[in-house]
């Protein structure tokens, strides 16, 4: 695949599908998990999965979710404070949680990737991070090249934060943005201007951070073709290695803080498309790779490098290049993904540290993966990763026939294939350039639990496009 290939985007086609759909960061989705899947299991299967001839790699991910402010577009679980005290008691339960993970964990298991996020990670001050760090450190077993990567919100750094954070090993970070337009931040209550941003990614340009991202959203009240593209431009011209653009998911009735943006101050679904062909016109314009779904790389990052070699994987951190390592997550609200089971952390602080004081691991959801759901969701994963599906690979994978196992999927398939977003052919199934688009939508034929009623009014799901 040319690495500079240009998209281009057809918004009656983008229009047409633009439809509530998972992002498929894991299959099945969150909505799935439940409480059945409690401590006990989660023990079970870390304890199945870790015998003395276990030793896959690793994955680990750690939620922070304190926050100074509120930015009234956040959809992630976060907690306001300004109280350091508190801060300090959960760093202390998140060791208690490594401390019992790392127990049954197989020492001989090397973590090759490492994240933060939030939250605001850099909330915590550099001792803090320092601190975490080397405590994770003395309880796993980290790969010289590990990829060690942070959230990082631009307006909360001291100038002692970067040094450090890279100090202690971290050799990727991530810049949240968002939009550079004075108004949009105004709005969204996130006031950072672009000398700001300048400083942060130059910065971390000559500390020799191995890779640097920024994080966007459209879709934001005052956000408009016009202001998006001076918000791109100026980002281009500082030249991060990757960006991630999200389309912004209005759920006030899941997020009460969202009704505080006006609904008429945003931009409307057809403002929302053509925001969309700019961004995919001008990134790509710029040199930037198109990897999928939100995420642009320039043309000698891994992700660009993966996509081209078709062995990019999908998680709930996004996009990786690391597809066999088990995700160990610790914190509040935190999801772990192993080979068979998903297990996610409960949500409050208050039983997080209960749980961890009677020696529990705080799950308290999750969900057993059955032989259907592994089947589904390696197709799945090639479909959003790698744009095809390989049929001999499913069948020597789980010894079923592709076309006998799947004998509905050509007529879920049959308006995708008439716009011309794929070909079915005897040996695959391989989505092309427009497609990938809407390869979420592809990726919902093969869902068995999406249902084929009508949308209920407030979906779960944000949309495709």
């Amino acid at each position: 695949m040319e690495t500079t290939q240009k998209f281009k985007a057809d918004l009656d086609l983008l229009r047409k599908y633009n439809r509530p759909g998972p992002r498929y960061t894991s299959y099945p989705t969150a909505p799935h998990f439940h409480g059945g899947f409690g401590p006990d299991a989660f023990r079970s299967e870390i304890l199945e999965t870790n015998q003395p001839d276990d030793l896959g790699d690793l994955s680990l991910y750690f939620h922070f979710p304190f926050c100074r402010t509120l930015c009234h577009f956040c959809a992630c679980n976060v907690i306001i404070t300004h109280n350091p005290k508190r801060i300090q008691q959960y760093l202390d339960y998140v060791k208690k949680e490594i401390a019992l993970i790392s127990e049954m964990v197989n020492p001989k298991r090397k973590v090759i990737q490492m994240h933060w996020g939030g939250g605001t990670p850099t909330y915590l001050t550099p001792e803090q991070i320092r601190d975490v760090s080397n405590f994770i450190h003395d309880h796993f077993n980290f790969a010289a090249d590990a990829e060690i990567s942070m959230e990082i919100d631009p307006r909360r750094l001291t100038p002692e934060h970067l040094p450090t954070i890279r100090d202690v090993g971290f050799n990727r970070v991530s810049f949240g943005v968002q939009d550079l337009n004075a108004q949009v931040q105004q709005i969204i209550n996130r006031i950072q201007p672009y000398e700001q941003n300048e400083y942060v990614i130059t910065e971390s340009q000559r500390l020799n951070y191995d890779s640097i991202n920024v994080d966007l959203i459209y879709g934001l009240p005052y956000q408009t073709t016009a202001s998006y593209a001076e918000t791109l431009d100026q980002i281009i011209g500082l030249s991060p290695d990757r960006l991630a653009v999200f389309n912004y998911a209005h759920v006030p009735w899941l997020k009460k803080h969202q009704k505080l943006l006006p609904e008429d101050a945003m931009p409307n679904a057809a403002e929302r498309l053509k925001i969309l062909e700019l961004i995919i016109n001008r990134l790509t314009d710029a040199g930037y790779v198109y990897i999928g779904m939100d995420h642009f790389a320039k043309p000698d990052d891994e992700l660009t490098i993966a996509m081209q070699e078709r062995s990019l994987y999908r998680n709930f951190q996004g996009y990786s290049t690391h597809s066999q390592a088990e995700v160990y997550a610790m914190g509040v609200t935190s999801i772990s993904q192993l080979n068979n089971a998903y297990a996610q952390n409960t949500k409050t602080t208050k039983e997080y540290e209960r749980m961890l004081d009677e020696g529990k691991l705080p799950t308290v959801l999750g969900y057993k993966l059955t032989r259907d759901d592994q089947i589904r969701r390696h197709v799945i994963t090639e479909l959003m990763c790698n744009n095809r599906i390989l049929k001999k690979d499913v069948e020597n994978r789980f010894q079923v026939d592709f076309d006998q196992y799947f004998l509905d999927i050509p007529a879920k398939l049959e308006e995708y294939l008439l716009d011309g977003l794929l070909v079915l052919e005897a040996d695959r199934i391989e989505v092309n350039e427009a497609g990938r688009l809407v390869i979420r939508n592809i990726a919902m034929a093969f869902d068995a639990f999406l249902k084929t009623e009508e949308a209920p009014e407030k979906p779960i799901f944000s949309r495709t496009v």
